[in-house]
């Protein structure tokens, strides 16, 4: 059989599990030899996460330091996230705000939940077999999230943008959660995820939100619906209860993760009118200043939105997403 030399480090573990096979960092281990440069040079979401495979502190601080109140000072760019459930708009709203920004001369870049080309063919996999456990669910999630982090939310924030996120770490938070997964081990796996700038909940009374995602959709998705929950036999009261309690837990979080509360059933207009009103205090005072481009036409139809926004309307009559 054949032996690790003594001294040298663990094989790296697989995404988001440690050395012992418990939830963890789900970045290679630190080595003796290139602890130092990967600190240094790759200041990212991995040393960020600041654990080695045993779960102990990375020995040189930089692995905690972005976490800080001064380390985030040390970043230019600003991150603005959009929480809520499906059907509340947040989409369409923070693609409204892209364009505004852009408009304004501002270097910004949208980044969306579970899209990462590392993880989403390995999850779409599983969803088709239903066979992913909420612990295997939260950490693929987790494993997405992080490489999105390394590979473009942070090098871009440190780089001035504004960097725009349809969902955030709050969305693991609800539904890992509701899931049954446990809270404090779901905030660990996130913990060396950044605060946001600026965190918008959009607020959706449940019977809108169905309404809204059921337009022109055939039927509703294994997972999407909470069936793995067991919570009802039929997929569209099961969906009603996995997002009620998806709800209880954005609620729970509003005041203690200071959500900039959006009243979703209002018109498209008002609510983008809101979403800039708030943004405004993080731009430069000669931005803020300028003319604003034209809010779209209100209304409550997704395509007018969609069209408002430059994107076309997705498959499924899916407007309001």
């Amino acid at each position: 059989a054949l032996r690790r030399p003594q001294g040298q480090g663990a094989p790296p573990a697989a995404a988001g599990l440690d050395s012992r096979g418990t939830p963890g960092d789900p970045a290679p281990p630190h080595s003796a030899r290139g602890e130092r440069s990967h600190c240094r040079l790759r200041k990212i979401a991995r040393p960020a996460i600041g654990l080695n495979p045993r779960g102990s502190p990375c020995p040189h601080g930089e692995c905690r330091r972005m976490t800080t109140a001064a380390g985030r000072a040390s970043i230019p760019g600003k991150l603005i996230v959009v929480e809520g459930i499906d059907g509340s708009g947040k989409s369409t709203q923070i693609r409204l705000l892209e364009r505004w920004l852009r408009y304004n001369g501002l270097d910004v870049f949208l980044t969306e939940w579970n899209s990462s080309d590392l993880v989403k063919e390995i999850t779409s996999r599983g969803k088709k077999k239903a066979n992913l456990t909420p612990t295997t669910f939260s950490l693929l999630h987790a494993t997405d999230f992080a490489d999105r982090y390394e590979r473009n939310i942070l090098p871009l924030l440190r780089a001035g943008y504004h960097v725009l996120a349809d969902r955030y770490i709050y969305t693991a938070y609800a539904r890992d959660v509701t899931r049954g997964c446990s809270p404090s081990w779901v905030r660990k796996i996130y913990r060396f995820a950044l605060r946001p700038d600026l965190s918008f909940y959009f607020r959706t009374p449940i019977d809108i939100a169905i309404e809204r995602m059921l337009v022109g959709r055939p039927r509703l998705k294994y997972y999407e619906a909470g069936m793995d929950l067991n919570l009802s036999r039929d997929p569209y009261e099961s969906y009603r209860i996995f997002q009620s309690r998806i709800i209880e837990q954005y609620e729970s979080m509003a005041s203690r993760e200071r959500f900039v509360v959006i009243d979703a059933a209002r018109g498209i207009k008002e609510q983008q009118q809101a979403m800039r009103e708030a943004v405004r205090a993080l731009l430069p005072p000669r931005i803020s200043r300028r003319a604003v481009m034209d809010l779209p036409h209100d209304g409550h139809d997704g395509a007018a939105a969609a069209a408002a926004a430059g994107e076309p309307r997705r498959k499924g009559g899916r407007g309001y997403v």
